[in-house]
């Protein structure tokens, strides 16, 4: 554990800072699963403060980091015009009485780094919108394109809101062209590498360390498919990834999990189906089973959406044209 500080100049500076009910350290600490502090400025007889932020490393810097902008953002409000009590500013940089810019207004999530996630292209933002209007969301299409991402983004939001009390993600445990049992130890150590994509996603948008709080009090849940079975989960957002992976029998046994207060996106790319039998891919039948059933949207991307290295359109879309030619 370490401690960083800042300096505060005095109490109209700490109203900016803080914000209402110091909601701003609250949403910091819970960020970034730090603790602040703030004491007097035993230095500075003119009323001064300081805050200081107690928590691992890496993750006090960025709290301190993000409180050092925002002290700057402060002062040149204090410059512009007195504080009359109304407004103070919030982790964005905006003043509470302010209407949201037009630039973030599609903002999903803000990372622990300040990054806003947000969709890039038009079927982007239409599976955001049926993610948050929709209790099962269907996403098809080829990798890069943002099917996990945004469901990821999606729930930390939702989690963030109250909406749902726990995250769950679970993928089917296959194998693309390698055998499971060459790779060493135990089972968990064995299915780590088939759940790590997931584990980078929250990596980059809560950080490494308050994702591992998350996760040790059971409000994150990653785990392989089979581990789903006879369990019921009520208030929870449950994403499956590598849909196409799973067989007819896991599918059904997947969608039946929901609980009451749940919502599921399921997420898959029908061109990468790793089972011997590419014909009984879960995710193939159910888009057949559950087409027009009310509540349940489904949502086909393509090579537009990629939104990775500008080769991996290219590669897809060579692909294609590949299979086209075979047929």
């Amino acid at each position: 554990m370490v401690t960083k500080r800042l300096a505060i100049q005095d109490q109209e500076e700490a109203c900016l800072l803080l914000g209402q009910h110091d909601r701003n350290l609250k949403d910091l600490e819970r960020r970034f699963a730090v603790q602040i502090f703030v004491r007097p400025n035993s230095l500075d007889n003119g009323g001064g403060m300081v805050l200081a932020v107690r928590g691992k490393a890496r993750a006090a810097e960025q709290a301190i980091s993000i409180l050092t902008e925002m002290k700057q953002q402060a002062l040149r409000q204090k410059g512009a015009a007195r504080h009359d009590g109304r407004s103070s500013l919030s982790l964005s940089g905006r003043t509470d009485d302010a209407s949201p810019s037009p630039a973030t207004a599609d903002t999903i999530l803000t990372t622990v780094t300040g990054r806003h996630i947000r969709p890039q292209t038009k079927q982007q933002s239409a599976y955001v919108q049926l993610i948050s209007k929709n209790d099962l969301v269907v996403a098809i299409g080829p990798a890069g394109t943002g099917k996990t991402y945004l469901a990821v983004a999606s729930a930390l939001a939702a989690l963030q809101r109250g909406k749902v009390m726990r995250i769950i993600l679970t993928r089917p445990v296959v194998e693309a062209g390698e055998k499971l049992g060459f790779l060493p130890g135990d089972f968990y150590e064995k299915v780590h590498p088939y759940l790590k994509p997931l584990y980078d996603a929250f990596y980059i948008m809560t950080g490494p360390d308050r994702f591992r709080q998350l996760r040790d009090e059971g409000t994150i849940e990653i785990v392989p498919l089979a581990y789903m079975r006879g369990r019921t989960l009520d208030d929870a957002f449950i994403i499956l990834d590598e849909g196409q992976n799973t067989t007819p029998e896991q599918m059904k046994m997947f969608l039946t999990r929901m609980g009451s207060g749940s919502q599921s996106v399921i997420t898959g790319d029908v061109t990468q189906i790793d089972l011997e039998n590419k014909q009984h891919s879960g995710l193939i039948h159910a888009t057949q089973i559950l087409k027009g059933v009310p509540g349940i949207e489904m949502i086909q991307f393509s090579e537009q959406d990629v939104i990775r290295h500008g080769l991996v359109k290219r590669v897809i879309k060579a692909y294609e044209e590949w299979d086209k030619q075979k047929k």
